[in-house]
């Protein structure tokens, strides 16, 4: 592409509080990032590692277990994890029944942080507890494991006994059993799996192991599974790993905000481009915001529904005008969304992964003055702000052409686009 953006956020540079743009080259459209906690990512070497608060995160995509492309900027909600040894399984708080667990094995985190689970010699299950709890609403358990002698997990996100999943650490795959489970296996490398359970007003957490598909056997003494890292949340989908030694442990919300000056971004015409993937289930609406900071006046406005919807606006200076929607995308997946603006209706262009979208029959373009604000949020520091991955976002203060577009929301390579959905290449 011939035209350079003004604006353009690839991550890559930070430090604390600050998320550095590429352009513009004098600092102006670094994003300020405030988190009041720490909180993980996935580094480079494809390993979990705590940044300390302020920290933009920088977390790299896995496929299959391997870092695959660049790092995405990743923003969440607040989250707590109500397990209070999340990794000490040698402590009372875990009650174990015809095991035990010893210590000194490589983690995903790369420090030997890791356990055995041992079975023992007995006739029945083999398994550890969780203390019996009392959530409201949906919860999510996840636990990190590796196979050893023994592969196959089953997890009881529910004190019944009645709503659990099946987990095979050499497959990598997960099967559901009841009624309102769903479950989720992640390859995070090194034989290491991140099996997650969800469910809906349930009481405790059981973990067994399975010997030929069954949870009731005879131990052999020696023959085990490898845990880290056990996590429950109460949310209907999981979010990063929380550490924590003995309570509970509080990850505050990350924002990302005022990138840029009234010098950077042009009242009368350009294009907002951002590449993203939102949280498999948002709990609310989020936004990124191109505006003057005042509500939907004066602003240009990527909305995310927690339905699944997609929709783009222009607030001028009147009411907020509809210029597109989208019910048919996966929000979660990666999505290049780019909006060409100006002072009529017919010069707006919306294009979403390589492809033209038909503008709202009723969309009447209003102007708008005095943009000095790009934010992942809606109208200040804590309004409707975007969770998910961020890629990219860049801002052009020129209108660009019909083929400009379609080579910015499009990829070049068929293996860029792999990397970009997270999808496997066999």
């Amino acid at each position: 592409m011939a035209t350079q953006p003004t604006l353009a956020m690839i991550p890559s540079g930070y430090k604390d509080g600050k998320l550095y743009s590429v352009l513009p080259t004098d600092g102006v459209g670094d994003f300020d990032v405030t988190r009041g906690s720490n909180a993980t990512r996935i580094n480079k070497d494809g390993l979990i590692e705590t940044v300390t608060g302020n920290t933009p995160r920088l977390n790299y995509p896995l496929i299959d277990g391997v870092v695959s492309g660049c790092p995405s900027l990743l923003l969440e909600p607040s989250r707590t994890n109500l397990v209070r040894y999340s990794e000490a399984f040698d402590n009372a708080y875990w009650n174990k029944s015809g095991s035990s667990v010893t210590s000194g094995f490589i983690s995903p985190t790369g420090a030997l942080g890791a356990f055995k689970l041992v079975e023992d010699t007995s006739t029945g299950g083999h398994s550890f507890r969780h203390p019996t709890l009392s959530p409201s609403g949906y919860d999510t358990f996840s636990l990190y494991a590796k196979a050893s002698e023994r592969y196959l997990l089953q997890i009881y996100n529910g004190g019944d006994g009645t709503d659990s999943a099946t987990f095979d650490l050499k497959e990598g795959t997960a099967v559901n059993n009841g009624v309102g489970v769903t479950s989720i296996i992640e390859s995070i490398g090194n034989g290491w799996y991140r099996c997650l359970v969800t469910t809906n007003n349930k009481t405790g957490v059981i973990i067994f192991m399975q010997n030929a598909g069954s949870r009731l056997y005879e131990g052999d003494g020696t023959s085990g599974v490898y845990i880290f890292g056990a996590q429950l949340e109460q949310a209907s989908y999981p979010t990063s790993y929380i550490p924590t030694q003995g309570g509970v442990e509080t990850r505050f919300a990350d924002t990302a905000n005022n990138a840029g000056d009234a010098a950077t971004f042009n009242d009368s015409e350009g294009v907002l481009f951002a590449e993203t993937s939102t949280l498999a289930d948002l709990d609310d609406t989020g936004y990124i915001a191109l505006n003057a900071g005042t509500n939907f006046v004066n602003s240009l406005l990527i909305q995310y529904i927690n339905s699944g919807e997609l929709r783009l606006y222009n607030g001028g200076t009147s009411t907020a005008q509809m210029i597109y929607r989208d019910t048919s995308l996966d929000l979660s997946e990666n999505i290049k969304i780019a909006i060409k603006y100006g002072t009529t209706s017919s010069s707006y262009k919306v294009y979403i992964n390589g492809f033209s979208k038909t503008i709202e029959s009723a969309f009447v373009a209003t102007a708008m003055s005095g943009l000095d604000n790009l934010k992942f949020t809606y109208t200040n520091n804590s309004s409707n702000p975007f969770y998910g991955s961020a890629k990219q976002i860049q801002y052009f203060d020129t209108a660009l052409t019909d083929s400009e577009l379609e080579k910015l929301t499009s990829w070049t390579y068929f293996r860029d686009m792999a990397q970009g959905q997270l999808y496997s290449i066999k």
